[in-house]
């Protein structure tokens, strides 16, 4: 089964527009294969909340086997790119953090790690300055670089090796821009990564 890791709170703008203080070190939360979403399928609304709020990220797939100790070289563990949507209850995750309690209820649930297709990381793609975007009903509402990121490519790495042996085909959701905001039924939403492409998915009750 697919391990699909995500980094939270790792674009400062986005980290104000929620109210959040910059961490230190790499938030980091999972969601289960099964969330993944290919594109052009649709995704349907939750019913265990009400503010369904799209986040879009680079996604990095891993290659080959084992733990990044250092930045040099880590990029190596790196085969693949893409971008994705981190799907987020809001009203759910906002209730979840007063309480103290884990985000599964509000990031986990199905569907909600929409996949863009994979392009490999021949040398071509520069992965630290990957524009990215995405819009709703054609309407642009987030804008990124993968500069801005707070923790590098190869931070991510380290961090997520000192707790999981990396294993090929484990994915990475790298955080989002500032930007995120509300989908409805009836939504197309659609993301697009330089040299990576565009996919679209359309929201349905």
């Amino acid at each position: 089964m697919v391990r699909v890791f995500c980094i939270g709170r790792n674009y400062a703008e986005h980290v104000r527009e929620l109210s959040n203080v910059v961490p230190q070190t790499p938030v980091v939360f999972m969601k289960p294969g099964s969330c993944l979403v290919p594109c052009g399928e649709a995704i349907r609304l939750p019913k265990h909340g009400h503010d369904l709020q799209h986040e879009v990220e680079v996604v990095i797939r891993i290659g080959k086997p084992g733990r990044v100790e250092s930045k040099e070289g880590a990029l190596s563990w790196i085969d693949a790119v893409t971008v994705g949507l981190d799907l987020t209850l809001r009203d759910v995750q906002d209730e979840l953090k007063k309480r103290g309690l884990p985000w599964e209820k509000s990031k986990a649930f199905d569907q909600s790690a929409p996949i863009g297709e994979f392009v490999s990381c021949d040398g071509t793609i520069d992965l630290n300055d990957i524009a990215f975007t995405c819009r709703v009903n054609g309407v642009e509402r987030q804008r990124g670089s993968t500069r801005d990121m707070i923790f590098s490519f190869e931070t991510l790495l380290i961090e997520l090796s000192r707790i999981w042996s990396l294993q090929p085909g484990d994915l990475v959701f790298t955080g989002t821009p500032s930007g995120v905001g509300p989908l409805a039924a009836g939504d197309t939403v659609e993301i697009q990564g330089e040299r990576i492409g565009a996919f679209s998915w359309k929201i349905v009750a």
